[in-house]
């Protein structure tokens, strides 16, 4: 070990970080802004379901049999 003059200096700690801050408390159901994304859900969700009713076939389209063989009276 060297001691004396030509001794390496240990440096300093830097000072330690400050702490970080607490986090927001989380939002609760009386909280305005958790209404008002409530009810635009609830209105996105219903304008699909008010659409998605209105369609009567699957992706593969009408798979029935068409009835093309018996005339009618609008068809004689």
């Amino acid at each position: 070990m060297c001691v004396g003059p030509l001794a390496p200096k240990i440096p300093r700690m830097p000072p330690p970080p400050p702490p970080p801050e607490p986090p927001e408390p989380p939002p609760t159901r009386d909280d305005p802004r958790v209404n008002e994304e409530a009810t635009a859900l609830r209105k996105r969700r219903l304008a699909r379901k008010g659409r998605k009713s209105t369609i009567l076939t699957g992706p593969m389209g009408d798979t029935a049999k068409a009835n093309i063989g018996k005339k009618t009276l609008l068809g004689s």
